[in-house]
């Protein structure tokens, strides 16, 4: 019966979450997936082995999770791949105890979905971590996992009234599940797209293997572009990464990309008239799956990536054909992922699906509204953005509502304590006499260099209650606060307006391409023959922009070579252009930055030495400040780095270039983890930046910055006064002089002929 249990809950894994056991077998998955092996040395090729970990920063945690106060629970939940059977389970427990903590000899118990795994204690240690190892029984671990933990100590704090800062402890960010499994055989099915590739319900980053014919063709690259981008959607906060592979076959799952009859790795993609999606077996182990994409020329290409993503296919489909497609186009800043700059929006539209505006008991977590905004967002000094919050204070009379607050912060800067009741001496009189005096609405002016790309507004209900509450009050989850339906923040005021280059940008928001989100506006640029490296650094590229705005690249153009005539060449004068490229692809990179302040030779990076004619001009423009000497003295120094330039476009002058390179494929195979970290995020800006593995990043702004954006004219000539105000003070001096100088003679003259008449005879 035991057995019988375990093989139904196995089949049941092809359609549903399944239970995780290290008891599984290879014999009691052999009537769903595949035929039985005829030796136990079949057992690695049909059943691979997976280790893999997952951390606390992974599940949502990345400070980490802090026990304090009344607080003396809580937990955090974590997924697992559904194609996967946990086999062995270990959980590496670091704790940073408070001193004042540490002096009672509490202890923390550890439950996992319901079940006790037992208790730690959280005595003195020799250092401020404490560190601990439990091994888990797998069958615990399924698909969806809960992870809690309780200080045991609680009937001797619970009563203690200031316990925020004196008794706490921390589950660090870096405690960690390590884990051992086997991949099982979800069948060559369409339907569970993403899946094998991608799975929803994994907490850690993916990578993906795109594989290409002999010959590389800009249109099965535009193919995985698209693809890439809708990938880098899916995965969101957990990060994706691609590799790309020449004539090669993945070693485990892959996506093959090319025409009908082309070979990849002794593989010959199927002949198709129409575009067509199929999943195969890999040659290699067949627990792993090939994803064909393929079409006859770049529309049929285009149209099979854009089916993919569209998912929907019915269960057991291996393969289907696709008849032709109307593809949307984008309309400018319709980004899905970016808050609508058209109307106030409410915060209710803004929050997770799994979140709400209310909260409750005394202690919890701060309420996050998280957003992204266009990065050219622009208002004139003085203007400010309008945040209305509507929120509700319980109503209990234990409740100290002169020091109980609503705290407000945006992207970690605090903005303002919202109080109980109104403020002001008429208000206070009224409430001692009975009145209604409760403040349940505030209009908070944002100024706009708080608004970024990426932004967080939090909220916390910070209650405290009266010395002669009493103690079971503390622990009292039966109580609600709550921000209203109604609060909204309006950026409706706002213009589309910046100064480009700027490379802060395009970290953060892959702007201006991001303008029309599915890139119907850029062109995607490679060298003739580009390096693995250099395709699945273009590939990263693409997913960055999907997760930034939630819109999948289906309109992307790829370019192979700086064309010199045709419709390539037509391309580049009509769009934005994101290149990626290494030193030493000579040709490519000069004829590139030929008429950029940048240069390229023997391997380096260099700045033009700009005209007389160049200066004047950045002169009269007000541009008296340039890092170019200094770029041009870091390029020349380092040896190994990677980076990206940006300028304007030789194609057109209201167009844009951004370029990523490397000194070589090894350095530019790491901008992948550079743009995983804040800091170096942070540090990148102006229309250079370097990072090598000594000095981190540096910034540069090498050459001229011009205007983008939707300002009347007439607003322009207000803007570029308030912008260059010193140089308008100096043309207006030496106006006013050369008037003066003018007057003062015509005057002169004027007097010498009143004093004089018979002399102008």
């Amino acid at each position: 019966m035991k057995q019988l249990t375990k093989l139904t809950l196995l089949a049941a894994s092809l359609f549903a979450l399944p239970l995780h056991s290290e008891e599984t077998t290879v014999e009691s998955l052999l009537p769903v997936e595949m035929p039985a092996p005829t030796s136990a040395a079949a057992l690695p090729t049909f059943v691979p082995s997976t280790v893999n970990s997952i951390s606390v920063a992974q599940m949502g945690q990345p400070q980490g999770l802090v026990l304090s106060g009344g607080q003396l629970q809580g937990g955090m939940n974590f997924t697992l791949p559904v194609d996967q059977v946990i086999t062995n389970a270990q959980l590496s427990l670091n704790l940073k105890v408070s001193p004042a903590m540490a002096t009672r000899n509490a202890t923390m118990q550890l439950m996992l979905n319901g079940q006790p795994l037992g208790t730690v204690p959280l005595g003195a240690a020799d250092s401020d971590i404490s560190r601990f190892q439990l091994d888990i029984p797998a069958a615990l671990l399924v698909s969806s996992n809960s992870l809690s933990f309780k200080i045991n100590d609680g009937d001797a704090m619970q009563c203690q009234r200031d316990l925020s800062d004196k008794y706490r402890v921390t589950v660090m960010p870096d405690s960690r599940f390590e884990l051992e499994g086997q991949q099982l055989d979800i069948g060559s099915d369409l339907s569970h797209f993403p899946r094998p590739f991608f799975d929803s319900m994994q907490m850690t980053p993916a990578t993906i293997a795109f594989a290409f014919g002999p010959t590389l063709s800009s249109d099965a690259l535009g193919a995985a572009a698209s693809i890439s981008s809708w990938l880098g959607i899916q995965a969101d906060y957990r990060g994706v990464s691609f590799a790309a592979l020449h004539d090669t076959l993945p070693e485990k799952n892959g996506i093959l990309i090319g025409h009908p009859g082309d070979k990849i790795g002794g593989l010959t993609l199927p002949q198709a008239s129409q575009p067509t999606l199929q999943v195969i077996d890999n040659p290699a182990n067949p627990v792993y799956k090939l994803l064909l994409v393929v079409g006859n020329d770049e529309a049929a290409l285009r149209t099979a990536a854009w089916r993919l993503t569209r998912g929907n296919f019915a269960l057991q489909t291996a393969s289907v054909s696709i008849p032709a497609q109307t593809i949307p186009a984008s309309k400018p800043y319709d980004a899905p992922r970016w808050i609508p700059t058209d109307r106030p929006v409410k915060l209710s539209e803004l929050i997770r699906k799994d979140q709400s505006l209310t909260v409750t008991g005394i202690w919890h977590a701060p309420l996050r509204v998280a957003f992204r905004a266009a990065p050219d967002l622009f208002l004139w000094d003085g203007e400010t953005i309008p945040l209305h919050i509507g929120y509700r204070f319980p109503t209990e009379s234990w409740i100290d509502e002169n020091r109980s607050w609503l705290s407000m912060t945006m992207n970690d800067t605090f903005l303002h304590n919202l109080p109980v009741n109104k403020q002001g001496a008429l208000e206070t009189l009224w409430h001692k006499v009975g009145g209604d005096a409760r403040q349940e609405k505030f209009d908070m002016p944002l100024e706009p260099y708080m608004i970024y790309g990426d932004n967080q507004l939090s909220l916390y209900f910070n209650i405290t209650a009266k010395e002669n509450a009493p103690c079971s009050v503390l622990l009292n989850n039966n109580i609600k606060s709550r921000i209203d339906e109604d609060s909204w923040i309006d950026l409706s005021h706002t213009r589309h307006f910046s100064l480009l280059p700027n490379l802060s940008y395009f970290v953060g928001a892959s702007f201006p391409f991001t303008r029309l989100a599915d890139f119907s506006q850029t062109v995607l640029l490679l060298p003739e023959k580009p390096t693995e490296t250099q395709i699945a650094t273009l590939l990263d590229m693409a997913a960055r922009s999907g997760n930034a705005t939630g819109t999948t690249l289906y309109n992307n153009r790829v370019v192979l070579g700086v064309p010199t005539a045709g419709g390539n060449l037509e391309l580049l004068r009509t769009r934005d252009v994101l290149a990626v490229s290494g030193m030493a692809q000579h040709d490519f990179n000069q004829a590139l930055l030929n008429e950029s302040p940048f240069t390229s030779h023997d391997n380096t990076l260099g700045v033009r030495t700009p005209s007389t004619w160049q200066k004047l001009q950045r002169w009269l423009a007000g541009d008296w400040t340039s890092d170019g000497v200094e770029a041009d003295r870091y390029f020349s120094s380092n040896e190994a780095w990677r980076g990206f330039v940006s300028f304007r476009s030789p194609w057109s002058s209201d167009r844009l270039v951004v370029m990523a390179l490397g000194s070589n494929d090894d350095q530019l195979s790491r901008l992948h983890d550079d743009l995983t970290s804040a800091r170096i995020n942070a540090g990148i800006r102006g229309d250079a930046a370097i990072i090598t593995n000594e000095n981190g990043v540096r910034s540069f702004r090498v050459g001229t910055q011009f205007p983008s954006g939707e300002m009347p004219t007439q607003m322009m000539i207000v803007w570029y006064a308030n912008q260059h105000s010193a140089l308008l003070a100096i043309l207006g001096l030496i106006m006013s002089s050369l008037t003066g100088l003018g007057l003062y003679a015509w005057l002169k003259k004027r007097a010498r002929k009143r004093l004089n008449p018979e002399s102008g005879k």
